[in-house]
């Protein structure tokens, strides 16, 4: 029972008359089949009047048939006009629509824009960009720091490397220069020679003197 006296909104109304267009729309186009089988039926009914000789009965039959192709055309008119009024049916139930949508976006622009503070909303976005600007230098710092590390720990592989190869290269050049030296049995005088090959009478004479032998 409450459905009966429920209020018809705008969109039923619409639907209803679409509806109701498109049953008019078949019933003109059944009315146009009916008056095109009775064409035909005429023409043939005239021509058999014809063929009789009958002048006045194809005279008679001859307006009817003029008259109904008149009515034909006139179904294909109306048809037209149920078209266009079924098209801006559409037209406007799909403006009603788009009215719709717009009022329920204002509506809730208006909601947003009444719960946000523009100064709020540009302190966020400053804060935001801070600690964003923050985060970006501790990073590059982070990765600053660890490139240092890595290249410390890489040089002082290479320094190492370096070493070693000296070392090596100075190793194999004193022993190539101890197997090309003289053994010290050899070719070195002994000490005892040495100083006597050296030390002449003269100085040891002397050196007695010092001593207070004569």
């Amino acid at each position: 029972m409450a459905s009966l006296f429920k209020k018809k909104t705008v969109d039923d109304i619409i639907k209803e008359q679409t509806k109701e267009l498109r049953g008019t729309q078949r019933q003109i186009t059944r009315d146009r089949a009916a008056l095109e089988k009775q064409e035909k039926q005429m023409e043939m009914e005239i021509k058999k009047m014809a063929k009789t000789g009958n002048r006045e009965a194809c005279k008679i039959l001859a307006k009817q048939l003029v008259q109904l192709r008149k009515q034909k055309n006139r179904t294909y008119a109306v048809s037209s006009k149920v078209t266009s009024m079924s098209t801006q049916t559409k037209v406007m139930n799909s403006q009603m629509k788009m009215a719709g949508a717009m009022s329920t976006t204002a509506k809730t622009m208006q909601a947003v824009n009444k719960k946000m503070d523009p100064k709020k909303t540009l302190q966020t976005m400053q804060d935001f960009q801070k600690e964003n600007l923050k985060m970006d230098l501790t990073e590059d710092m982070i990765n600053d720091t660890l490139d240092e590390i890595f290249d410390e720990s890489g040089d002082e592989e290479e320094c190492q490397d370096i070493m070693n190869q000296v070392l090596d290269e100075i190793g194999i050049e004193i022993s190539g220069k101890m197997v090309k030296a003289p053994s010290a049995g050899k070719s070195l005088p002994s000490a005892s020679k040495a100083k006597a090959a050296t030390i002449s009478d003269e100085e040891i004479e002397r050196q007695l003197k010092a001593l207070g032998v004569d």
